[in-house]
């Protein structure tokens, strides 16, 4: 198998003449080239023993083999053996790292790499082997912690390694104190340089690995079934940041003894976020607890957690508090409407910016806007404290002074946030999704139910398509015949409506039916594709019929109220009828005649009757 995949080609050795001052006495040199290609011959590579195991292969100690023309090295290496794949699918990430090989080595923050190659059918991955990492120091430490010193100083190193990986296009997607290898300087460096993303697109023998990729507990949410819980971005890796800290300070790892499958359920069903100890600094408090926001547009950046990690780190708590944080103020978690300081920060409005009131996060129902389209002609304040921008809207006269966390910007007729569709549809994923960011060049990018990672393009191949909030009721389109994904049916085989009870960060909506009687676990929740639904409303009902039936939508217990409020009308009209009845026979009877009267009475209308027949 290794002589099936295709290595690079090696730049040969070659012979030049060294002039040293005598042109009669020139010297040959034989140069060696440096190396530019990541391919390593299987036979150079001699392992040990096996030094650690992880979710995506095992890894060993091995001794590498390096030889020239005038020369002889051996380097002693770590090499993470990835779990075999198919031939073509090892070839597509041999390429994928080729291409990344030469980027990781000039990035300080991040292992020294040797190369890769392919030893007993499976992809082997050399690496510099570092003697530690941060988790081998918490085990040797006292309750299995570090202290927050050593946490903040390793903690700015991490964030540093986080930014030169993210600046090539590389997510790490296995972020944990294992990972967090430990130079000879004492320095943090970044042991996994993305692994599980050069993984993204390649079938995984392990079906439980196929769903996710990463480790259970330091996870975010959607790395469980990217494609339908995504888009991977940056933000990613700041949930596993978060996690890798919280295990710093507690000696705990988060979940810690829970399985994956009770992981994936605190996590992803029921929202729950690991516990930040209190007494930090507030700065490193807030920033950690904004690393698990459960929508990854609400937490922070990299670069965020870089500026708290480093300020912090000459902070003294004494009696009156945390002193020596610098001057920077600590802002609230959230300003309303659903966003967050970080998800606000992300974006700097500048003078020229065409902006408009800011919709509410997941809900872009109309409303009355408060500032329409307009541009920025000036800004007040900095970015430490409540900004204002002054506003110019056409058919005003003066501009309008308005808080900036309450704009957003306009570019190309797109906000972040607004839903959009491919003008050119495609079969590999959703056409519709929501826009994440739009640049001033017109650069996009896009989360779509159906890829794993943010699609990324141009404002121009871009429409906006039709809103979708939480609380709005949807029914699948007429002409869907095989939605994407399960979908409940009312008695009559007709498609239920449901209700959005939450809109994932790429589009994926989250309907619930209260419709619907449930008994037991038979779920009452499903997943949607918004290319494949259309909203449900009183004004979209034709007629009386139809909008009965949307109000049975809206609770289970509307049909059988209503039964039993129609027998009760029923008994009602019945027992009033009868009364009426009752009251005229009363009427027409003449006064004092009593029950025997009565009988004579009948008697004598049977007899006339008898005669007259």
């Amino acid at each position: 198998m290794p002589q099936r995949i295709k290595a690079p080609k090696q730049v040969p050795s070659f012979e030049y003449e060294l002039f040293e001052g005598d042109p009669d006495l020139l010297r040959t040199v034989v140069a060696t080239p440096t190396q530019t290609a990541p391919w390593i011959d299987p036979s150079s590579l001699k392992l040990k023993h096996r030094i650690g195991r992880g979710p995506f292969g095992d890894i060993w100690l091995a001794t590498h083999h390096q030889s020239g023309f005038d020369f002889q090295e051996y380097h002693e290496v770590a090499v993470k053996m990835l779990h075999p794949l198919k031939q073509e699918h090892m070839q597509k990430f041999i390429d994928k790292f080729e291409k990344l090989f030469l980027k990781c080595r000039e990035l300080p923050g991040v292992c020294w790499l040797h190369g890769v190659s392919v030893v007993n059918g499976k992809i082997s991955i050399a690496m510099r082997f570092y003697e530690g990492s941060v988790g081998d120091q918490m085990a040797q430490s006292k309750g299995g912690k570090l202290s927050l010193p050593d946490i903040l100083r390793y903690g700015s190193q991490l964030a540093k390694g986080l930014i030169q990986l993210h600046s090539i296009g590389l997510l790490v997607l296995n972020m944990k104190p294992s990972n967090f290898l430990i130079s000879d300087h004492d320095q943090l460096v970044l042991g996994d340089f993305g692994i599980p993303y050069l993984l993204l697109g390649i079938p995984l023998s392990d079906s439980d690995m196929a769903l996710r990729l990463g480790t259970p507990n330091y996870m975010a949410p959607e790395q469980w079934d990217p494609e339908v819980r995504g888009p991977l971005s940056l933000e990613t890796d700041v949930w596993g940041f978060g996690c890798s800290v919280v295990e710093m300070l507690t000696g705990v790892q988060p979940w810690f003894g829970k399985s994956s499958e009770e992981i994936y359920h605190s996590v992803v069903v029921r929202k729950e976020k690991p516990h930040v100890p209190s007494g930090l600094p507030p700065a490193v408090e807030h920033v950690i607890n904004g690393c698990f926001e459960y929508d990854l547009r609400n937490r922070p950046l990299v670069s965020d957690l870089l500026l708290v990690f480093e300020s912090s780190q000459h902070a003294i708590h004494g009696d009156g508090g945390w002193v020596g944080l610098g001057s920077r103020p600590i802002k609230e978690k959230s300003v309303g409407n659903g966003y967050t300081t970080w998800y606000l920060s992300k974006d700097h409005l500048q003078v020229g910016d065409t902006v408009r009131s800011r919709s509410p996060l997941n809900a872009r129902r109309p409303h009355t806007v408060d500032v329409r389209e307009g541009t920025i002609v000036g800004l007040d304040g900095d970015a430490d404290k409540n900004s204002f921008a002054l506003v110019k809207v056409p058919g005003m006269h003066n501009a309008l002074r308005v808080q900036e966390s309450t704009l957003e910007r306009v570019t190309f007729g797109f906000a972040a946030g607004d839903w959009v569709r491919l003008k050119q549809e495609t079969n590999t994923h959703s056409p519709v999704g929501i826009l994440h960011a739009v640049q001033r060049d017109g650069a996009v990018s896009v989360g779509f139910l159906g890829l794993e990672t943010l699609w990324v393009g141009k404002a121009y191949q871009l429409q906006m398509a039709e809103p979708y909030y939480v609380g709005q009721f949807v029914r699948l389109k007429p002409n869907v015949v095989t939605p994407r994904f399960e979908w409940p049916r009312k008695s009559g085989g007709t498609w239920c409506s449901g209700r959005i009870s939450e809109i994932l960060p790429n589009g994926c909506l989250v309907v619930e039916f209260p419709g619907r009687f449930v008994l037991g676990n038979e779920p009452n929740s499903f997943l949607a594709d918004p290319n494949e639904v259309e909203s449900v409303s009183f004004d979209t009902c034709p007629g009386i019929v139809e909008k009965y039936h949307h109000v049975e939508d809206f609770h289970w217990a509307v049909r059988p109220l209503a039964i039993a409020f129609g027998l009760f009308t029923a008994m009602k009209l019945t027992i009033s009828m009868g009364r009426g009845i009752s009251a005229r026979l009363k009427k027409n009877r003449p006064n004092g005649q009593d029950s025997g009267g009565r009988k004579s009475g009948w008697r004598r209308i049977f007899r006339d009757a008898s005669s007259t027949t």
